[in-house]
């Protein structure tokens, strides 16, 4: 089931959050593996950019591109593609990544660990054969693996970011742990942390721009922004999107696309 916390009475240090003029930034949700969903995406970005003034575009990635939905390495390939056109396009490594990349050094028990999670769907859509995969063992795939996923897959993922400032805003996977300075965060929490952020009223100082957690809409509160609207089963992906002290969203959805000012 989706989930979406209540609203809280926090109070905000601030009436407005802003980039600096001429950026304007599109921050992308946690994908995990729906690839279809990610190139509808890319169109409605493009098309919302160009029906806005000249600017220099951001493109940021939320990190979980893989995992639980069945097109990972296709997932990897487009956003890998996408510096093509957005030469600005900018990854934040999330929980996912953390794990498939590990899972990725021949150890079974990560790879056991990377499968419970949702890993398996990132392996089927590297390894294409369903019959030599059904009769795999756990040995067996933590030695094939590594070597079915492109070099240039594992170096994307492996540069990912921890965390982007830009103007007002900090994006990151999961959140911040409160109270502690950005460049003091533990890639624990920016990876994985989830109810000591997602409850805090505090004031982080910048707006948090996050996925990690699922809500059935993007979850805006007064000090974090949370897009993961659970693409792989919901069937629909969220965008942010910023310029000076204005922000939208925008959806790509299976059956049709919406585009929210």
């Amino acid at each position: 089931m989706f989930w979406k916390r209540k609203s809280k009475l926090a109070v905000a240090a601030r009436d407005s959050f802003a980039i600096p003029e001429g950026q304007r930034v599109y921050a992308i949700g946690d994908i995990h593996g729906r690839d279809d969903l990610f190139a509808e995406m890319v169109d409605l970005i493009r098309a919302d950019n160009a029906a806005r003034t000249p600017g220099r575009v951001t493109i940021i990635l939320l990190g979980d591109l893989v995992d639980r939905g069945p097109e990972s390495a296709a997932v990897v390939e487009r956003a890998m593609s996408l510096r093509n056109e957005f030469p600005d396009t900018r990854l934040l490594i999330g929980n996912h990544e953390e794990c498939f990349l590990a899972a990725l050094g021949g150890d079974v028990r990560r790879l056991r660990y990377f499968m419970r999670i949702g890993g398996e769907a990132t392996i089927r859509s590297y390894w294409k054969d369903e019959a030599s995969l059904g009769s795999a063992s756990f040995e067996d795939v933590a030695e094939r693996l590594p070597h079915l996923v492109p070099a240039d897959h594992v170096r994307f993922l492996g540069e990912g970011e921890d965390f982007i400032e830009i103007g007002d805003y900090v994006f990151v996977h999961a959140g911040i742990r409160p109270g502690v300075p950005l460049e003091k965060q533990s890639l624990a929490d920016l990876r994985w942390i989830r109810d000591e952020f997602l409850d805090s009223l505090s004031d982080h100082g910048r707006m948090v721009v996050h996925g990690h957690s699922i809500t059935n809409e993007p979850d805006e509160q007064v000090n974090r922004i949370g897009i993961d609207i659970g693409a792989f089963r919901s069937g629909s992906l969220a965008a942010l999107g910023l310029e000076g002290d204005k922000r939208w969203f925008i959806f790509a959805r299976a059956e049709q696309t919406e585009c929210a000012a």
